[in-house]
């Protein structure tokens, strides 16, 4: 059985719940696709006591069917399936009596519980019964719940007001694989591809485990995008939509908030996103934002106005790769081989550079180890100047404890990037512009991250600090 790529730190934890003196709940989330189910299969293979997966759009007489089938396969076969949630677990109770004797963990997985609550099903009020009344007093028992609906999960398990209330016992989150894990996960798979290769598919797949086993190592990435996203029958063809009906029951609204902020990469406000789609700045946008956060599609990021870091006015901007790319160059795009005919014009090179900010912009771990500041009190946001024209924007700011700011240039190029007068004079403009707005007292380094790094030039000095593309996989 091969090791599982990238999840240490998510296994530590989880070996450490089951191990634990006490009844466990385990909640676990994230978006579709990333890794949930393979990581809790592959750390308890061979352990668990009952697991069952939910029936997605089944109904509540496919999901006790699904429950009937899953006892059989644990050694109790039931005569018929149960009729209601209550019974189900009623059943599941006295067969797992047994097993929660001989003092080894009993662990019981329920994969995609969000499809088990069906309308009107009494699956979570049957779920807290069953953990109030007889789960949560057995030392050895572990529950594992799992789901791609983060709202849902969020609202009827880890934040719930009814019987679950305050019963989970650990939350946990998988994010997508680091570019390190994405490197990684490839090369296991046998692939030879550059970090320019891997750092390009990245940002059209970005670390989502299941689109990265889709890849095939035979063939070019050119050839690889072509054969998932622009051919009628590719495998990823049709995921954009599946994707936020899996992560949300009414997935409409928060496609839209999504197409939005796809077309404004520099980010926008609440109020900015509410006028844009013609609803409140209320309380149902700030839920559908955070549920959005929740799920890893998109961040919310601080803005310095003046000498003051907001946090409540920040912006939005969307960090889906996938979503990203798929909102730029298939939706609405029909042609064969589309990838591989436009590679190295002006639009694909645009989105390069754009493509690659985001990564920077959620490897700010990996920069800040990359600088040694990774033991240092920092701050991230961006500035927008509000006196300049056009308006001077730094999409990355880090405000250190130690009274220094590190201002972020970021530039994608397939060679090392040359600085030129223009260029100087660019980043010239926006040091002193931001010096005057905010009236900082704080020395600052000018960064500057590239994929292969900085050539010889005149004006290379006003660069303090430079970082390159190995640096992200850190």
């Amino acid at each position: 059985m091969k090791n599982i790529i990238g999840r240490d730190k998510e296994q530590t934890l989880l070996n450490r719940y089951i191990n634990s003196n006490r009844a466990e709940f385990i909640a676990i989330y994230g978006r579709r696709r990333v890794g949930k189910t393979y990581l809790v299969s592959r750390t308890f293979a061979g352990r668990f006591a009952f697991s069952m997966t939910g029936v997605l759009d089944g109904t509540r007489g496919d999901q006790l069917t699904a429950f009937a089938d899953a006892m059989e396969m644990y050694g109790n076969t039931l005569p018929t399936p149960p009729n209601n949630w209550m019974k189900a677990f009623s059943l599941l109770r006295k067969f797992l009596q047994t097993k929660i004797e001989n003092n080894e963990p009993c662990i019981v997985f329920l994969d995609e519980i969000p499809c088990l609550d069906t309308h009107n099903s009494g699956f979570v009020k049957a779920l807290g019964y069953f953990w109030n009344s007889w789960a949560s007093l057995q030392e050895n028992f572990k529950l594992i719940v799992c789901g791609s609906a983060t709202a849902w999960m969020i609202k009827n398990i880890i934040d719930s007001k009814g019987g679950l209330h305050n019963r989970i016992t650990h939350e946990m989150r998988i994010k997508p694989f680091t570019l390190l894990e994405s490197e990684q996960y490839l090369k296991s798979e046998g692939f030879i591809w550059s970090r320019l290769s891997i750092l390009q598919a990245y940002m059209v797949f970005g670390g989502v485990a299941y689109y990265l086993s889709l890849l095939q190592p035979e063939e070019s990435l050119s050839q690889n995008i072509d054969r998932l996203l622009f051919s009628p029958d590719g495998e990823l063809r049709r995921e954009y939509n599946r994707l936020y009906k899996t992560l949300f029951n009414t997935p409409e609204p928060y496609i839209k908030i999504v197409n939005l902020l796809g077309e404004s990469p520099k980010g926008l406000t609440r109020s900015e996103i509410a006028k844009n789609i013609g609803t409140d700045a209320g309380g149902t946008l700030s839920e559908q934002l955070a549920n959005l956060c929740e799920c890893g599609i998109i961040r919310k990021f601080k803005i310095r106005e003046k000498s003051t870091v907001k946090d409540n006015g920040g912006l939005y901007q969307l960090i889906d790769f996938f979503s990203l790319f798929y909102q730029h160059f298939v939706m609405n795009n029909d042609e064969k081989n589309w990838w591989s005919k436009h590679i190295n014009t002006p639009e694909i090179n645009t989105w390069l550079g754009l493509a690659f900010e985001r990564i920077c912009l959620t490897h700010t771990e990996q920069i800040l180890l990359a600088m040694h500041l990774d033991s240092i009190s920092t701050t991230q946001y961006a500035w927008r100047s509000s006196t300049s024209k056009p308006a001077a924007q730094i999409d990355l700011i880090i405000d250190r404890a130690d009274n220094m700011i590190n201002l972020c240039e970021i530039k994608y190029s397939k060679d090392e990037y040359y600085i030129n007068a223009e260029e100087d004079q660019k980043l010239r403009h926006r040091l002193t512009t931001f010096q005057n707005e905010t009236a900082t007292r704080s020395g600052i380094f000018v960064t500057m991250i590239t994929t292969f790094g900085l050539a010889n030039g005149m004006y290379n000095s006003t660069v303090n600090i430079k970082l390159t593309m190995d640096d992200l996989f850190l």
